[in-house]
């Protein structure tokens, strides 16, 4: 009783958080309500509406910040002159900055209302649009806790939502939102297919509002990446973004140089991208052997590693059928590892698809995901560990395990080679070894630079002959 009411008193951080967000939910709605009767123009028109009202009250700023460019590009300075103007500028930046936040803070339940009502149109009329080569059906129109996490994405803060809760579609609202100040917003994801899935899924809500839509993928041409960052809203991956800026700072020619200003990003799996992946840095190394001469180098041992994979599958679901015959219930546990090991295996494997289109088996593969899957996946190295590699149909990533690399290697070369070294603990380990000189230090990074940009582009190459 005396705890119900102190936590009546003393509501918890999330409580008191919502309670916070439940008035700009409910104003988004009272908008939303008023947005039905408009034709597909007049809504649309509203984003031209937004933008002017940014553009107005930024002018002057504008003015000002253009006026001092130009007495850097025309005039004579002196040194501290141009200190002073470069001050002068760092200053309107940062107050032009801030009135665009008060700005979009303003405008945020009526932009985010157009964006439920864009959605809903494209419900009820059932739109039907391919996305990664697949008809999809347009059926979705955001509730009151997606609101909220859209709400929460612009003030950039955290939101943690499970897989299933509509994360992509969040994340189309303050994209919207941020893209209203022309500066170009980014959506950073974890790989190349989930940046296009995404584009591709969520360009209808965008286009109906009239903004753009691009997404950067990998072995695109500079021209190509311009187009793709001029769009209101780029899709790409962390190491993509990375890279066009490491090349943007080094080109030499400033029509080389792709991208715009930093302005807005959301940045999708974000402990995976700052914590894990940013241990591993982005390098631009000299020269390695090319992609293409690679590509020749491992094509016939890649064939090798799947035809050996794919006998390695045939036995496993011959045991696992056998298994299931027999009716014995340690029989079909066993079954069960051997499904999810074909399947880990080779997802797309005909025998096994054959055999998961019976909804018993279905279920019994699902249960045992579960088990292995349990204590954040401890347990499924012991499936992974016998096989050759393991592709992950969700994140459409591929792992090569040790009996893989051991096979890849020709007789007479280290496993190592396909393995990525950890850059960051390398460098941890150079730094700390007192007997090195300076000297020494510098060239054994410079070593683990060359292995690990070496190291990359061969493991990207087999990862991209294994899904090809």
């Amino acid at each position: 009783m005396v705890l119900k009411l102190l936590q009546k008193i003393f509501p918890t951080k999330r409580e008191r958080d919502i309670r916070q967000l439940l008035p700009l939910v409910e104003a988004i709605n009272r908008e939303y309500e008023q947005l039905h009767g408009l034709t597909d123009a007049e809504l649309r028109a509203k984003t031209d509406l937004f933008r002017s009202i940014i553009r107005e009250r930024t002018e002057s700023y504008r003015q000002q910040i253009e006026s001092l460019r130009e007495q850097l590009r025309t005039r004579e300075l002196s040194y501290e002159e141009r200190l002073d103007v470069y001050d002068r500028l760092a200053k309107l930046d940062e107050e032009e900055y801030r009135l665009i936040q008060a700005t979009l803070d303003e405008l945020l339940p009526q932009a985010y209302a157009v964006v439920k009502e864009a959605c809903r149109r494209l419900a009820e009329m059932q739109y039907t649009y391919e996305v990664v080569g697949h008809q999809v059906v347009w059926d979705m129109v955001p509730f009151d806790v997606q609101l909220m996490g859209a709400i929460v994405l612009h003030q950039g803060k955290i939101a943690e939502m499970a897989t299933g809760e509509g994360k992509t579609l969040v994340a189309v609202m303050p994209l919207y939102l941020n893209a209203l100040a022309g500066r170009g917003v980014h959506l950073v994801t974890v790989n190349d297919y989930l940046a296009r899935r995404d584009a591709e899924w969520m360009g209808p809500v965008f286009r109906l509002l009239g903004m753009t839509v691009g997404c950067i993928q990998s072995q695109m041409s500079i021209p190509e990446r311009k187009r793709q960052y001029q769009c209101d809203v780029t899709y790409g991956t962390n190491s993509e973004f990375g890279f066009d800026y490491l090349r943007d700072n080094m080109a030499l020619d400033p029509n080389d140089i792709v991208q715009r200003e930093h302005w807005y990003a959301i940045v999708d799996e974000v402990d995976s991208i700052l914590i894990d992946e940013a241990r591993t840095p982005l390098i631009i190394s000299g020269p390695v052997v090319s992609s293409n001469e690679e590509f020749v180098r491992m094509n016939p041992r890649v064939r090798r590693l799947v035809e050996v994979q794919t006998r390695l599958i045939n036995q496993i679901v011959a045991e696992a059928e056998r298994l299931l015959r027999s009716g014995d219930k340690e029989d079909r546990e066993r079954a069960g590892k051997l499904l999810l090991q074909a399947h880990r295996g080779l997802p797309k494997h005909k025998r096994l698809l054959k055999l998961l289109a019976d909804a018993d088996v279905k279920q019994l593969l699902h249960e045992t995901e579960l088990y292995y899957l349990r204590d954040q996946g401890i347990h499924l190295h012991e499936l992974d560990e016998e096989l050759y590699y393991t592709i992950d149909e969700k994140t459409h990533q591929v792992d090569i395990s040790e009996k893989g690399r051991q096979l890849l290697a020709n007789t007479g070369e280290d496993p190592d080679m396909f393995l990525i070294p950890d850059v960051g603990t390398e460098i941890s380990v150079i730094e700390q070894n007192p007997e090195l000189t300076t000297e020494e230090k510098q060239r054994r990074k410079d070593e683990i630079f060359r292995l690990y940009a070496e190291r990359s582009e061969r493991v990207h190459v087999v990862n991209q002959l294994l899904r090809a």
